[in-house]
Protein backbone atom coordinates (compact mmCIF):
# COMPACT_ATOMS: atom_id res chain seq x y z
CA UNK A 1 0.00 0.00 0.00
CA UNK A 2 1.09 3.60 -0.47
CA UNK A 3 2.33 5.36 2.63
CA UNK A 4 0.03 8.11 3.86
CA UNK A 5 1.88 9.22 6.98
CA UNK A 6 1.53 12.87 7.95
CA UNK A 7 4.94 14.21 8.93
CA UNK A 8 4.58 17.82 7.92
CA UNK A 9 3.48 19.51 11.15
CA UNK A 10 6.64 19.30 13.21
CA UNK A 11 8.43 21.99 15.22
CA UNK A 12 12.11 22.71 14.71
CA UNK A 13 14.53 20.37 16.39
CA UNK A 14 16.54 21.05 19.50
CA UNK A 15 20.21 21.76 18.83
CA UNK A 16 22.51 19.47 20.80
CA UNK A 17 25.78 21.12 21.75
CA UNK A 18 28.17 18.36 22.81
CA UNK A 19 28.80 14.65 23.28
CA UNK A 20 27.65 14.56 26.89
CA UNK A 21 24.28 16.10 26.03
CA UNK A 22 23.82 13.69 23.12
CA UNK A 23 24.28 10.65 25.35
CA UNK A 24 22.05 12.08 28.08
CA UNK A 25 19.21 12.73 25.63
CA UNK A 26 19.63 9.27 24.08
CA UNK A 27 19.18 7.68 27.50
CA UNK A 28 16.11 9.80 28.20
CA UNK A 29 14.49 8.87 24.89
CA UNK A 30 15.41 5.20 25.27
CA UNK A 31 13.46 5.05 28.52
CA UNK A 32 10.40 6.30 26.61
CA UNK A 33 10.88 4.14 23.52
CA UNK A 34 11.28 0.91 25.47
CA UNK A 35 7.76 1.16 26.89
CA UNK A 36 6.02 0.52 23.56
CA UNK A 37 8.68 -1.55 21.81
CA UNK A 38 6.97 -4.94 22.16
CA UNK A 39 3.51 -3.66 21.20
CA UNK A 40 4.82 -1.83 18.14
CA UNK A 41 6.59 -4.99 17.00
CA UNK A 42 3.60 -7.25 17.68
CA UNK A 43 1.16 -5.00 15.79
CA UNK A 44 3.69 -3.74 13.20
CA UNK A 45 2.76 -0.20 14.15
CA UNK A 46 5.05 2.34 12.52
CA UNK A 47 6.72 4.53 15.19
CA UNK A 48 5.49 7.82 13.74
CA UNK A 49 5.44 9.84 16.95
CA UNK A 50 8.57 8.18 18.26
CA UNK A 51 10.53 9.10 15.13
CA UNK A 52 9.32 12.68 15.45
CA UNK A 53 10.51 12.77 19.06
CA UNK A 54 13.79 11.17 18.01
CA UNK A 55 14.63 13.71 15.31
CA UNK A 56 13.26 16.71 17.20
CA UNK A 57 15.51 15.80 20.12
CA UNK A 58 18.45 16.87 17.97
CA UNK A 59 20.06 13.43 17.85
CA UNK A 60 19.73 13.20 14.07
CA UNK A 61 21.94 16.28 13.75
CA UNK A 62 24.77 15.39 16.13
CA UNK A 63 27.37 14.66 13.43
CA UNK A 64 26.78 17.94 11.59
CA UNK A 65 30.16 19.71 11.92
CA UNK A 66 30.46 22.50 14.46
CA UNK A 67 31.25 25.09 11.81
CA UNK A 68 27.78 24.50 10.38
CA UNK A 69 25.99 24.74 13.72
CA UNK A 70 26.03 21.08 14.80
CA UNK A 71 27.65 19.33 17.74
CA UNK A 72 30.17 17.46 15.60
CA UNK A 73 30.23 14.63 18.13
CA UNK A 74 32.81 11.87 18.01
CA UNK A 75 32.06 8.65 16.18
CA UNK A 76 32.44 6.85 19.50
CA UNK A 77 29.56 8.97 20.80
CA UNK A 78 27.54 8.37 17.64
CA UNK A 79 27.87 4.61 18.12
CA UNK A 80 26.96 4.91 21.80
CA UNK A 81 23.81 6.89 20.99
CA UNK A 82 22.62 4.35 18.43
CA UNK A 83 23.38 1.47 20.80
CA UNK A 84 21.37 3.08 23.58
CA UNK A 85 18.33 3.66 21.37
CA UNK A 86 18.59 0.23 19.71
CA UNK A 87 18.54 -1.51 23.08
CA UNK A 88 15.18 0.15 23.71
CA UNK A 89 13.82 -0.46 20.19
CA UNK A 90 16.10 -1.81 17.49
CA UNK A 91 13.89 -0.54 14.67
CA UNK A 92 14.17 2.99 16.02
CA UNK A 93 17.91 2.45 16.31
CA UNK A 94 18.13 1.49 12.64
CA UNK A 95 15.84 4.12 11.11
CA UNK A 96 18.36 7.03 11.19
CA UNK A 97 21.20 4.91 9.82
CA UNK A 98 20.93 6.12 6.23
CA UNK A 99 20.11 9.66 7.32
CA UNK A 100 23.40 9.75 9.20
CA UNK A 101 25.16 8.09 6.27
CA UNK A 102 23.96 10.94 4.07
CA UNK A 103 25.13 13.57 6.51
CA UNK A 104 28.56 11.95 6.34
CA UNK A 105 28.40 11.87 2.52
CA UNK A 106 27.55 15.57 2.39
CA UNK A 107 30.38 16.33 4.80
CA UNK A 108 32.85 14.51 2.56
CA UNK A 109 31.75 15.45 -0.95
CA UNK A 110 29.08 18.12 -0.87
CA UNK A 111 29.83 21.57 -2.19
CA UNK A 112 29.95 24.44 0.28
CA UNK A 113 26.45 25.45 -0.84
CA UNK A 114 25.16 21.90 -0.42
CA UNK A 115 26.64 21.66 3.06
CA UNK A 116 25.00 24.88 4.18
CA UNK A 117 21.65 23.92 2.65
CA UNK A 118 21.37 20.29 3.76
CA UNK A 119 23.00 20.71 7.16
CA UNK A 120 20.53 23.48 7.92
CA UNK A 121 17.67 21.12 7.03
CA UNK A 122 19.10 18.45 9.32
CA UNK A 123 19.43 20.85 12.24
CA UNK A 124 15.83 21.92 11.71
CA UNK A 125 14.82 18.30 12.22
CA UNK A 126 14.27 17.23 8.62
CA UNK A 127 14.88 13.53 8.04
CA UNK A 128 16.56 11.76 5.15
CA UNK A 129 15.24 8.32 4.28
CA UNK A 130 16.91 6.22 1.64
CA UNK A 131 16.40 4.63 -1.73
CA UNK A 132 19.69 2.79 -2.04
CA UNK A 133 19.30 -0.95 -2.58
CA UNK A 134 17.71 -2.84 -5.44
CA UNK A 135 16.61 -6.44 -5.72
CA UNK A 136 17.02 -8.78 -8.67
CA UNK A 137 20.35 -7.32 -9.76
CA UNK A 138 23.70 -9.09 -10.10
CA UNK A 139 25.06 -7.62 -6.85
CA UNK A 140 24.50 -4.71 -4.49
CA UNK A 141 26.78 -2.55 -6.62
CA UNK A 142 24.84 -3.25 -9.82
CA UNK A 143 22.72 -0.08 -9.78
CA UNK A 144 19.98 0.02 -12.42
CA UNK A 145 18.42 3.31 -11.30
CA UNK A 146 19.47 6.07 -13.69
CA UNK A 147 19.94 9.80 -13.40
CA UNK A 148 19.90 11.43 -16.83
CA UNK A 149 20.19 15.05 -17.88
CA UNK A 150 17.08 16.86 -19.13
CA UNK A 151 17.65 20.47 -20.17
CA UNK A 152 18.86 22.32 -17.06
CA UNK A 153 17.97 19.57 -14.57
CA UNK A 154 18.03 15.78 -14.19
CA UNK A 155 15.47 12.99 -14.38
CA UNK A 156 15.52 9.99 -12.08
CA UNK A 157 14.06 6.57 -12.92
CA UNK A 158 14.27 3.35 -10.96
CA UNK A 159 12.82 1.04 -8.34
CA UNK A 160 14.32 0.48 -4.89
CA UNK A 161 13.68 -1.82 -1.96
CA UNK A 162 14.86 -2.02 1.68
CA UNK A 163 14.14 1.72 1.94
CA UNK A 164 14.42 1.90 5.73
CA UNK A 165 13.09 5.15 7.11
CA UNK A 166 11.69 6.40 3.81
CA UNK A 167 8.05 6.28 4.91
CA UNK A 168 8.77 8.78 7.67
CA UNK A 169 11.31 10.95 5.84
CA UNK A 170 11.14 14.45 4.40
CA UNK A 171 13.75 13.76 1.72
CA UNK A 172 14.58 10.51 -0.08
CA UNK A 173 18.28 10.38 -1.08
CA UNK A 174 18.54 7.97 -3.99
CA UNK A 175 21.57 6.06 -5.22
CA UNK A 176 21.74 6.13 -9.01
CA UNK A 177 24.18 5.76 -11.87
CA UNK A 178 24.77 8.90 -13.89
CA UNK A 179 25.29 9.00 -17.65
CA UNK A 180 28.94 8.05 -17.16
CA UNK A 181 27.98 5.08 -15.01
CA UNK A 182 29.29 6.69 -11.83
CA UNK A 183 27.44 6.43 -8.53
CA UNK A 184 25.70 9.59 -7.40
CA UNK A 185 23.15 10.49 -4.75
CA UNK A 186 20.08 12.42 -5.88
CA UNK A 187 18.09 14.07 -3.10
CA UNK A 188 14.36 13.93 -3.79
CA UNK A 189 11.73 15.69 -1.72
CA UNK A 190 9.01 13.50 -0.30
CA UNK A 191 6.21 15.12 -2.30
CA UNK A 192 8.06 15.11 -5.63
CA UNK A 193 5.97 14.20 -8.65
CA UNK A 194 6.70 10.65 -9.80
CA UNK A 195 7.88 9.44 -6.38
CA UNK A 196 5.87 6.58 -4.83
CA UNK A 197 6.56 5.04 -1.42
CA UNK A 198 5.07 1.63 -0.70
CA UNK A 199 4.56 0.26 2.80
CA UNK A 200 5.25 -3.33 1.78
CA UNK A 201 8.02 -4.45 4.15
CA UNK A 202 7.18 -8.02 5.26
CA UNK A 203 10.32 -9.24 7.04
CA UNK A 204 9.79 -11.18 10.26
CA UNK A 205 12.35 -8.91 11.93
CA UNK A 206 12.92 -5.16 12.23
CA UNK A 207 9.23 -4.86 11.41
CA UNK A 208 8.81 -1.18 12.18
CA UNK A 209 11.75 0.37 10.33
CA UNK A 210 9.36 2.28 8.03
CA UNK A 211 10.87 0.42 5.10
CA UNK A 212 9.49 -0.81 1.78
CA UNK A 213 9.60 -0.07 -1.93
CA UNK A 214 10.46 3.26 -3.54
CA UNK A 215 9.41 3.85 -7.14
CA UNK A 216 10.86 6.73 -9.15
CA UNK A 217 9.22 7.59 -12.45
CA UNK A 218 10.66 10.56 -14.29
CA UNK A 219 11.34 12.40 -11.05
CA UNK A 220 12.92 15.79 -11.66
CA UNK A 221 16.05 16.55 -9.65
CA UNK A 222 17.83 19.88 -9.38
CA UNK A 223 21.58 19.82 -10.14
CA UNK A 224 22.32 21.28 -6.71
CA UNK A 225 20.62 18.26 -5.15
CA UNK A 226 23.07 15.76 -6.66
CA UNK A 227 26.22 14.62 -4.84
CA UNK A 228 29.07 12.73 -6.60
CA UNK A 229 29.09 9.87 -4.13
CA UNK A 230 31.67 7.85 -6.06
CA UNK A 231 34.33 10.31 -4.88
CA UNK A 232 34.00 8.99 -1.32
CA UNK A 233 35.45 5.68 -2.48
CA UNK A 234 38.03 6.92 -4.99
CA UNK A 235 40.13 8.14 -2.08
CA UNK A 236 40.65 7.00 1.49
CA UNK A 237 37.65 8.07 3.59
CA UNK A 238 35.80 6.53 6.54
CA UNK A 239 32.53 6.56 4.56
CA UNK A 240 32.07 2.80 4.75
CA UNK A 241 33.29 2.63 8.34
CA UNK A 242 30.72 5.19 9.50
CA UNK A 243 27.96 3.29 7.73
CA UNK A 244 29.02 0.01 9.28
CA UNK A 245 29.60 1.20 12.82
CA UNK A 246 25.97 2.30 12.99
CA UNK A 247 24.87 -1.16 11.86
CA UNK A 248 27.12 -2.74 14.48
CA UNK A 249 25.71 -0.45 17.16
CA UNK A 250 22.19 -1.69 16.34
CA UNK A 251 23.34 -5.30 16.74
CA UNK A 252 25.00 -4.54 20.08
CA UNK A 253 21.79 -2.86 21.20
CA UNK A 254 19.76 -5.95 20.29
CA UNK A 255 22.20 -8.15 22.20
CA UNK A 256 21.92 -5.92 25.26
CA UNK A 257 18.12 -5.99 25.11
CA UNK A 258 18.11 -9.79 24.95
CA UNK A 259 20.58 -10.04 27.83
CA UNK A 260 18.51 -7.61 29.88
CA UNK A 261 15.38 -9.69 29.43
CA UNK A 262 17.25 -12.94 30.07
CA UNK A 263 18.55 -11.68 33.39
CA UNK A 264 15.11 -10.49 34.44
CA UNK A 265 13.33 -13.69 33.46
CA UNK A 266 15.85 -16.12 34.92
CA UNK A 267 15.98 -14.19 38.16
CA UNK A 268 12.19 -14.01 38.53
CA UNK A 269 10.64 -16.97 36.73
CA UNK A 270 13.00 -19.77 35.71
CA UNK A 271 12.85 -22.98 37.71
CA UNK A 272 15.97 -25.03 38.54
CA UNK A 273 16.47 -28.25 36.61
CA UNK A 274 15.52 -31.31 38.62
CA UNK A 275 19.02 -32.82 38.57
CA UNK A 276 20.60 -29.71 40.06
CA UNK A 277 18.98 -30.25 43.48
CA UNK A 278 18.80 -26.48 43.89
CA UNK A 279 16.00 -24.24 45.13
CA UNK A 280 16.25 -21.44 42.59
CA UNK A 281 16.78 -21.39 38.82
CA UNK A 282 19.29 -18.57 39.12
CA UNK A 283 21.55 -20.84 41.20
CA UNK A 284 21.93 -23.44 38.43
CA UNK A 285 25.70 -23.67 37.66
CA UNK A 286 25.15 -24.56 34.00
CA UNK A 287 22.84 -21.59 33.59
CA UNK A 288 25.43 -19.36 35.23
CA UNK A 289 28.17 -20.71 32.96
CA UNK A 290 26.18 -20.06 29.79
CA UNK A 291 24.98 -16.71 31.01
CA UNK A 292 28.54 -15.71 31.78
CA UNK A 293 29.52 -16.53 28.21
CA UNK A 294 26.75 -14.30 26.85
CA UNK A 295 27.69 -11.45 29.18
CA UNK A 296 31.33 -11.62 28.14
CA UNK A 297 30.41 -11.59 24.43
CA UNK A 298 28.11 -8.62 24.87
CA UNK A 299 30.61 -6.66 26.94
CA UNK A 300 33.36 -7.41 24.42
CA UNK A 301 31.14 -6.15 21.62
CA UNK A 302 30.51 -2.93 23.51
CA UNK A 303 34.23 -2.37 23.97
CA UNK A 304 34.99 -3.10 20.31
CA UNK A 305 32.22 -0.68 19.35
CA UNK A 306 33.76 2.10 21.42
CA UNK A 307 37.22 1.24 20.06
CA UNK A 308 36.01 1.29 16.45
CA UNK A 309 34.50 4.74 16.95
CA UNK A 310 37.81 5.97 18.32
CA UNK A 311 39.63 4.57 15.28
CA UNK A 312 37.32 6.52 12.96
CA UNK A 313 37.94 9.65 15.00
CA UNK A 314 41.70 9.08 14.72
CA UNK A 315 41.35 8.74 10.95
CA UNK A 316 39.75 12.16 10.77
CA UNK A 317 42.30 13.65 13.15
CA UNK A 318 45.07 12.38 10.85
CA UNK A 319 43.63 14.33 7.92
CA UNK A 320 42.36 11.06 6.38
CA UNK A 321 45.79 9.49 6.14
CA UNK A 322 45.22 6.25 4.24
CA UNK A 323 46.75 3.94 6.85
CA UNK A 324 44.52 5.43 9.56
CA UNK A 325 41.42 5.14 7.38
CA UNK A 326 42.25 1.48 6.69
CA UNK A 327 42.73 0.84 10.41
CA UNK A 328 39.30 2.33 11.09
CA UNK A 329 37.67 0.07 8.50
CA UNK A 330 39.32 -3.00 10.01
CA UNK A 331 38.33 -1.96 13.54
CA UNK A 332 34.72 -1.57 12.42
CA UNK A 333 34.84 -4.94 10.65
CA UNK A 334 35.96 -6.50 13.93
CA UNK A 335 33.04 -5.10 15.91
CA UNK A 336 30.57 -5.89 13.14
CA UNK A 337 31.71 -9.52 13.23
CA UNK A 338 31.55 -9.87 17.00
CA UNK A 339 28.31 -7.88 17.34
CA UNK A 340 26.65 -10.25 14.89
CA UNK A 341 27.80 -13.29 16.84
CA UNK A 342 26.88 -11.74 20.19
CA UNK A 343 23.40 -10.67 19.12
CA UNK A 344 22.58 -14.10 17.70
CA UNK A 345 24.03 -15.83 20.76
CA UNK A 346 22.22 -13.62 23.27
CA UNK A 347 18.86 -13.80 21.52
CA UNK A 348 19.06 -17.58 21.16
CA UNK A 349 20.35 -18.27 24.68
CA UNK A 350 17.50 -16.22 26.14
CA UNK A 351 15.08 -19.08 25.51
CA UNK A 352 17.49 -21.88 26.42
CA UNK A 353 18.29 -20.34 29.79
CA UNK A 354 14.87 -18.84 30.58
CA UNK A 355 12.93 -21.96 29.67
CA UNK A 356 9.70 -22.80 27.87
CA UNK A 357 7.61 -20.16 29.61
CA UNK A 358 9.71 -17.45 27.99
CA UNK A 359 8.35 -18.45 24.56
CA UNK A 360 4.80 -17.37 25.43
CA UNK A 361 3.39 -14.63 23.22
CA UNK A 362 2.69 -12.39 26.18
CA UNK A 363 6.42 -11.73 26.52
CA UNK A 364 7.17 -11.41 22.78
CA UNK A 365 10.82 -12.18 23.45
CA UNK A 366 11.13 -13.73 20.03
CA UNK A 367 11.30 -10.19 18.64
CA UNK A 368 14.91 -10.00 19.82
CA UNK A 369 15.94 -13.08 17.83
CA UNK A 370 13.88 -12.02 14.81
CA UNK A 371 15.43 -8.56 14.88
CA UNK A 372 18.96 -9.90 15.27
CA UNK A 373 18.54 -12.48 12.53
CA UNK A 374 17.04 -9.97 10.08
CA UNK A 375 19.37 -7.07 10.81
CA UNK A 376 22.61 -9.08 10.77
CA UNK A 377 21.80 -10.13 7.20
CA UNK A 378 22.47 -6.56 6.07
CA UNK A 379 25.83 -7.70 4.73
CA UNK A 380 27.59 -11.08 5.18
CA UNK A 381 29.68 -11.11 8.33
CA UNK A 382 31.84 -13.92 6.92
CA UNK A 383 33.48 -11.30 4.72
CA UNK A 384 34.39 -9.26 7.80
CA UNK A 385 36.43 -12.16 9.13
CA UNK A 386 38.08 -12.49 5.72
CA UNK A 387 38.95 -8.78 5.58
CA UNK A 388 40.41 -8.80 9.09
CA UNK A 389 42.47 -11.94 8.50
CA UNK A 390 43.73 -10.80 5.11
CA UNK A 391 44.79 -7.44 6.53
CA UNK A 392 46.73 -8.74 9.51
CA UNK A 393 48.26 -11.78 7.82
CA UNK A 394 48.90 -10.52 4.30
CA UNK A 395 48.83 -6.74 4.64
CA UNK A 396 45.95 -6.48 2.17
CA UNK A 397 43.77 -3.40 2.63
CA UNK A 398 39.99 -3.89 2.64
CA UNK A 399 37.99 -2.76 -0.40
CA UNK A 400 36.47 0.71 -0.49
CA UNK A 401 32.69 0.54 -0.43
CA UNK A 402 29.78 1.20 1.98
CA UNK A 403 30.01 -2.30 3.50
CA UNK A 404 33.55 -1.97 4.95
Amino acid sequence: MTALVNIETEPKAHIIRDDREAIAIAKELAAEFRKGDSDRDRDRKLPVEEVKRFSQSGLWGIIVPKQYGGAGVSNATLAEVIKIVAEADSSLGQIPQNHLYMVEAIKLDGTEEQKRFFFDLVLQGKRFGNAFSEIGTKSVTDVQTRLTRSDDSFVLNGRKYYSAGALLAHWIPTIAADEDGKTVVAFVERDAEGLTLLDDWTSFGQRTTASGTTILENVKVKPEHVIPHYLAFERATPMGAVAQIIQAAVDVGIAKAALRDTLHFVRNHTRPWVDSNLEKGYEDPLTLYNLGNVIIQVHASEELLRRAGEFIDLAYESGLEESKVVESSIAVAEVKALATEASLLATNKLFELAGTKSTLQEFNYDRHWRNARAHTLHDPVRWKYYAVGNYFLNGVNPPRHPWL
